[in-house]
């Protein structure tokens, strides 16, 4: 059964609403605590919608939903909110910083809405600069605008902001994707050297089979789901 920081997915099924006879159904998924995982798939494979239901932004119209130890599917929709917070750090595509405040304020965002994710960061600006240190981001960086910085820059902030408050469950959503080979090969250095110094779980979502030999594992998404499309 599934514990902190693992995932397990059986038998699930989603149907989008509004989109007439669009629906995902997962035979079934398991991450150990600590494990890091690629899941890959081409586009329109049901990678994003299998996200969205292991952070609990969509709930499973059958099936079984544990995350973290705590079955998504008995929870009211505040109540999913709060736990995502507390439990999961997500690496958006497109960084989905906010530009016009600090790159402080950036990275302590998630732990206004988890206090359980505060008491593991008790000192939060310290904590923000260390990552930001780690992840080699330049000094004095927290005081910057987001919108002031590279894309490379942006991307590592986001990852700080994904890992403070050290939550159990890492999500990365092709974070790679705009990357050339050699600033990809760098961003998962640092990304794997902070995975495993918090002892997170990972998993990425990509097209990219390049990346494969730095997970402990590989899934594509085609050998554990199945998408159905058609007019209604």
């Amino acid at each position: 059964m599934a514990g902190n920081g693992s995932i397990y997915l059986r038998n699930i099924r989603f149907e989008w609403p509004g989109r007439p006879r669009f629906a995902i159904a997962v035979e079934e998924l398991l991450l150990e605590p600590r494990d890091t995982v690629l899941l890959l798939g081409e586009s329109g494979s049901g990678k994003s919608t299998l996200l969205s239901l292991i952070c609990g932004t969509v709930l499973p119209t059958c099936g079984e939903l544990v995350v973290a130890g705590t079955n998504l599917t008995s929870l009211s929709g505040t109540a999913r909110d709060r736990f995502r917070a507390e439990q999961i750090g997500v690496v958006f595509q497109q960084f989905n910083l906010l530009p016009f405040v600090s790159v402080l304020d950036n990275i302590l965002l998630p732990l206004r809405f988890a206090p359980g994710r505060r008491q593991r960061a008790p000192e939060p600006e310290s904590q923000a600069g260390e990552l930001c240190r780690k992840l080699g981001l330049p000094e004095g960086i927290l005081e910057m605008r987001a919108a002031r910085l590279s894309v490379g820059e942006q991307q590592r902030v986001a990852v700080a902001r994904s890992l403070i408050g050290q939550p159990p469950i890492l999500i990365a959503d092709e974070p790679t994707s705009s990357l050339d080979e050699a600033s990809r090969g760098n961003f998962l250095d640092l990304l794997f050297d902070q995975v495993r110094s918090q002892e997170s779980t990972l998993l990425m979502v990509s097209h990219d089979s390049r990346l494969a030999k730095r997970f402990d594992r590989v899934v594509r998404i085609s050998e554990i789901a199945t998408v159905e499309r058609g007019r209604g």
